[in-house]
């Protein structure tokens, strides 16, 4: 009886080996592929950018080099400031230009003020002719000219808070 308590206890052990060498070796976490700026969809590529409350929803393609926001045709905006802001990618040098001419554009910009959506489009249109470049000297480029071209601006307005007319402001005290 003592020889048959003796094989249950060391099968019982046994069982906890097994059962704790899974839980104590944890399976490594896989490393996330870094996130692309742009997503390719047959030969076109979808790129979204964001300036203040706007976001710019932009898809490229090969074509002759019309760009559409919201469906007009950027060259009936207005104001000229405007236009010339959501253009500044385009007119950078000859190289960017002889690309932006073998594009179709279209984006779609919703949200925030029309300097906001002016500024996120340019960035949109930036993206789109560093990504059909197809070599890393455009990115470069524009990188050195100006940072916003390409990347979003991560600065949001802050949110109002109690006890004042705004986020950090609070109303003026009177003591008669």
């Amino acid at each position: 009886m003592a020889e048959a308590e003796a094989v249950k206890q060391q099968e019982k052990a046994e069982e906890a080996k097994v059962e704790a060498s899974p839980a104590s070796e944890k399976p490594k976490k896989a490393a996330r592929p870094k996130r692309k700026a742009s997503k390719k969809v047959g030969t076109a590529i979808v790129v979204k950018s964001k300036r203040k409350r706007s976001i710019a929803r932009g898809v490229g393609k090969p074509g002759s080099g019309i760009i559409r926001i919201n469906g007009a045709n950027v060259m009936t905006l207005k104001p000229e400031e405007h236009r010339q802001t959501i253009l500044r990618p385009v007119y950078f040098n000859d190289i960017t230009k002889g690309i932006a001419y073998g594009l179709d554009i279209n984006i779609n910009v919703k949200g925030g003020g029309i300097s906001g959506q002016a500024q996120a489009s340019g960035s949109v249109i930036a993206k789109l002719i560093s990504s059909f470049a197809g070599s890393d000297t455009v990115r470069k480029e524009y990188m050195r000219y100006d940072r916003n071209l390409l990347i979003d601006d991560a600065r949001r307005v802050e949110p109002k808070k109690f006890l004042g007319p705004k986020a950090r402001a609070r109303n003026q005290t009177s003591y008669r």
